[in-house]
């Protein structure tokens, strides 16, 4: 296929990039290729009629390093599904909505960031982008994912279920609710490329127009 590239006056790729084996991991930890006589396999079709399409792309980049040979599992799949996605993820962008449904009627309420979470936000969308281009994705979707677990511990740290009880502070919860939608906006943006339906649905609950990467604020 150069030779057809060139004959068409079309640049030549200077790289490709050469997946890895998605390897059987059994109970014991062994690890073995996928092969239809063993029936060792994780069946695509199966996990996306039950999880969907997301969970599988979102396992598959977070359990073994792009390009490499990695072992995926029955189990661990379970695992990641419950505790990341459904827990971290899910979690986060549920109780995050419904407080702001419950405090402040839906709308999301002007503010300044708060220095202690932008800290954390500075720079992220730059590694993110940097990684992508030297197609390191799952190491790019690592920089989304210590985002996500940062503002689950904001949510503790704040309380915002607290806050709302002290009706002589009120501008507290406006602030922390805001840099709770805004760095839930932003980790979004983030998470486009693995969880498309997902994140489409999240953005659109956020009225998010835009799809291109965002910095806190």
């Amino acid at each position: 296929w150069p030779a057809m590239l060139m004959a068409a006056d079309l640049p030549v790729p200077q790289r490709e990039l050469i997946h890895g084996y998605l390897l059987m991991r059994d109970a014991s930890g062994e690890e073995t290729k996928m092969s239809k006589s063993l029936g060792n396999v994780l069946d695509p079709v199966a996990v996306i009629e039950r999880f969907g399409a997301d969970a599988l792309r979102f396992y598959c980049f977070r359990e073994v390093s792009f390009g490499q040979d990695g072992g995926v599992s029955t189990t661990s799949f379970g695992e990641r599904y419950e505790s990341e996605l459904a827990n971290d993820y899910g979690n986060l962008a549920s109780r995050v909505l419904a407080m702001v449904d419950r405090y402040r009627d839906g709308t999301v309420p002007p503010a300044q960031v708060d220095a202690t979470l932008a800290a954390d936000f500075e720079g992220a969308a730059e590694r993110f982008s940097d990684l992508l281009d030297r197609a390191e994705l799952t190491e790019a979707l690592d920089v989304a994912w210590v985002l996500v677990r940062r503002l689950n511990r904001y949510v503790e740290e704040t309380q915002p279920w607290v806050l709302a009880k002290d009706e002589a502070d009120p501008e507290r919860l406006d602030e922390v609710l805001y840099n709770l939608v805004e760095g839930l906006r932003v980790t979004t943006l983030l998470l486009v490329p693995y969880l498309p339906e997902t994140g489409e649905t999240l953005l659109a609950a956020l009225d998010e127009e835009g799809r291109a990467l965002a910095e806190l604020g």
